[in-house]
C-alpha cells in the first residue's frame, strides 16, 4: 500500500470513528461498485427513525485549493449517488429507508486530521 493511501486509511478510520462517537452506527466501508466506490455507510436513529448516511470521506492537506467539500463537485455527486442505489439494490433491509449524503472534511496530519462533518451536504437529486 503506497503512502496516499494508508494516509486516506487512517483519515477514513479517524472519520467512522468520530461518526459512532455522535451515535451513527457503521454498516459497512470501502465499498467498490461499478463506477464508484462508497467511503463509509453508516445508520443514524439518533433522532428515533433510521437514516441510512452515505459518508465521503474528503482529506485536504491545506486549503489552498479549497476544502474537501468543495472538491464533490457533480460528477462525483452523480457517481455516489449510482453507488448508493447499488448497495440499497443488495440490502433489502435498508432499501425503504430514507437516506441521505455527508461529507467528512479532513484537513492536516492524516494521523491526527482535523475533521469537519457536513450533515446531508447534498441531496440525490442535485
Amino acid at each position: 500500500m503506497n503512502e496516499r493511501r494508508r494516509e486516506g486509511a487512517a483519515v477514513e478510520r479517524a472519520a467512522a470513528a468520530h461518526l459512532q462517537a455522535a451515535g451513527l452506527r457503521p454498516l459497512a466501508a470501502n465499498v467498490g461498485f461499478r463506477g464508484g466506490e462508497l467511503d463509509i455507510v453508516m445508520l443514524d436513529t439518533r433522532a428515533g427513525a433510521r437514516t441510512v448516511v452515505f459518508v465521503e470521506v474528503r482529506h485536504r492537506r491545506t486549503a489552498a485549493f479549497g476544502g474537501g467539500a468543495a472538491s464533490v463537485d457533480a460528477g462525483k455527486r452523480r457517481r455516489l449517488v449510482l453507488a448508493a442505489q447499488q448497495f440499497l439494490m443488495r440490502q433489502p433491509g435498508l432499501r425503504e429507508l430514507p437516506c441521505r449524503f455527508d461529507v467528512v472534511e479532513a484537513s492536516g496530519d492524516a494521523a491526527s486530521p482535523t475533521l469537519r462533518w457536513i450533515e446531508d451536504a447534498f441531496r440525490a437529486d442535485d
